[in-house]
């Protein structure tokens, strides 16, 4: 998956609220499953651990350059 900056930047902010969402379920999911059975490539959580990240701090950059203004 790996977002880049640019690609996060070009996302309206429903959609980072959606693609957020939709990226913690799915790491949940993941993260469950490495639980149970070790999963092929357990260096995908982490990129979608740091992919939620980079959603949630565009949203409060976001959210913070509304409230300047």
């Amino acid at each position: 998956m790996a977002l880049n900056r640019e690609d996060i930047v070009q996302l309206s902010t429903e959609e980072l609220l959606e693609k957020s969402r939709d990226t913690k379920v799915l790491l949940k999911k993941m993260e469950f499953n490495h639980a149970i059975s070790a999963i092929e490539n357990p260096m995908q959580i982490r990129a979608m651990r740091r992919d939620v990240a980079r959603l949630l701090t565009e949203l409060r950059s976001r959210e913070l350059n509304n409230s300047e203004n």
